[in-house]
């Protein structure tokens, strides 16, 4: 598959990219369907895992992650307005708690992956070996807070108009709509035009966030932390027990 924008023509992209493409002999006259994107099949999910992992670096950096949404899930929605609040920014709630407040992170932020059968929620902290312990705990508060009480409405509206922003201005870059063009291809086999994107994010509702905090930020995390090997020394790194929640 091959994904274009900007000021191109169309028919004239077409022409040169099937002369490649015949010219490498990679178009064959089978005639085979392209494949469906896969879904709805049975994930193995761990929890609770820790590697510590040893390097000469200056900072340590830490992934807290979970399982999250497949691609496909409905709910994917919601989560990004979550994601968004959480960690999605400098106005979020990581950022303002562990850098803003703190000063204990030279980089925090929260980010989600959807792949076509599982997915991942994750936090990533950049900050000096000495502090692991110290950012790692305000990250697990906030998340078990969030996945406990939920965020309030203004957060919440808050953080849907700045996902609608950030993705309108993201669409501004040429690469950008090029590599969404193909993505939704591959992965949904269907457009969705940016009036229908805004519109499914504001239709998220603040028990649609509630829920998925709930059932995503209350499952138990796995950890890694790669920094100097006094790093792996420091108290706080290990997952605190799963949320009383759960």
């Amino acid at each position: 598959m091959v994904a274009c924008a900007g000021n191109i023509d169309h028919n004239k992209v077409v022409r040169q990219v099937r002369a490649a493409f015949e010219k490498a002999g990679a178009l064959g006259n089978s005639g085979a369907e392209p494949i469906a994107p896969r879904g709805g099949l049975r994930t193995l999910r761990t929890a609770g895992r820790v590697e510590l992992i040893g390097r000469r670096t200056e900072q340590a950096h830490i992934v807290l992650g979970m399982p999250g949404l497949a691609r496909t899930d409905e709910r994917r929605w919601a989560l990004g307005v979550l994601n968004t609040a959480l960690g999605g920014g400098m106005s979020s709630r990581l950022f303002q708690e562990v850098r803003e407040k703190r000063g204990l992170a030279y980089s925090v932020y929260s980010y989600t992956s959807g792949f076509a059968d599982c997915g991942l929620f994750g936090v990533y902290a950049g900050c000096r070996p000495t502090q692991v312990h110290d950012v790692l705990k305000i990250c697990r508060d906030e998340l078990d807070r969030v996945a406990e009480h939920g965020l309030p409405d203004d957060e919440i509206e808050r953080a849907i108009g700045q996902l609608q922003g950030s993705t309108v201005l993201g669409l501004e870059d040429t690469g950008a709509l090029m590599n969404r063009i193909g993505k939704s291809e591959l992965c949904w086999g269907e457009q969705m035009s940016v009036d229908d994107m805004l519109a499914r994010i504001a239709s998220v509702t603040p028990d649609d966030v509630r829920s998925v905090a709930r059932d995503v930020l209350g499952r138990r995390p796995s950890l890694s932390v790669i920094g100097p090997s006094r790093t792996s020394r420091r108290p706080g790194c290990t997952t605190p027990s799963p949320d009383p929640h759960r």
